[in-house]
């Protein structure tokens, strides 16, 4: 699914976010990836999921080699990885149900399917009935699920969340981290950048630690 070997990532600036990085993640897997603020959580998940590219090793995911994806590639290559970011990312002028629906949009389906996969989704997350909704109109946690609508409902293999819980109090935490618990059961691989280390605990994850870009720990 995932496969890091010895990748360091530099910006221009000449600052290394990433240094020397190797480890594999499974099909089906889950993991967290912690560390302090600017450890080079957010840069990692931006290099799975295309936004970045690496300056050093290789990087594969789902079989594709990072560092030679191109950019008329980079859309067909995100289809496979559903992505949660910690400020939901949400469009306002839509609704719920439109939010939700824009990845199958992008990949070209239309008619009732869209319908029925967007209601299957939000059913998933405890939102059927908040369709027609905006974003405004509901609470954090609410918008937070919706996201990971969104991010489920073209029912990709891989799974990317970027501090999901960071805004939520400890029980919406939780009722997040058990979505994503769920969907690991059903065979979805999970990797979730968090510095809340009481959480990742309770989890019971397999756990990758960063310090100033280097991995120093997976256990």
């Amino acid at each position: 699914m995932i496969r890091f070997e010895h990748v360091s990532k530099r910006y221009a600036n000449g600052g290394d976010a990433l240094k020397d990085i190797s480890f594999t993640l499974e099909a089906g897997e889950i993991a967290f990836v912690t560390g302090h603020s600017g450890a080079g959580k957010s840069t990692l998940l931006k290099l799975i999921a295309g936004i970045e590219k690496p300056s050093r090793g290789q990087a594969l995911v789902n079989g594709q080699n990072l560092a030679r994806l191109s950019r008329r590639r980079l859309p067909y290559y995100r289809r496979g990885i559903g992505i949660i970011f910690q400020d939901h990312k949400l469009l306002p002028e839509l609704s719920v149900a439109d939010n939700v629906a824009l990845p199958l949009v992008v990949a070209g389906h239309h008619g009732p399917e869209v319908g029925r996969r967007v209601r299957a989704a939000l059913d998933k997350v405890g939102l059927l009935g908040k369709e027609r909704s905006t974003p405004q109109a509901l609470s954090g946690g609410e918008q937070q699920r919706v996201g990971i609508a969104r991010a489920l409902v073209a029912r990709p293999p891989l799974l990317l969340a970027d501090e999901p819980t960071g805004n939520l109090d400890p029980e919406l935490s939780r009722e997040v981290m058990r979505l994503f618990r769920d969907f690991n059961q059903v065979g979805v691989a999970v990797l979730i950048a968090s510095h809340d280390h009481a959480l990742i605990e309770e989890m019971d994850a397999r756990t990758l630690t960063l310090h100033a870009g280097s991995l120093v720990s997976d256990v």
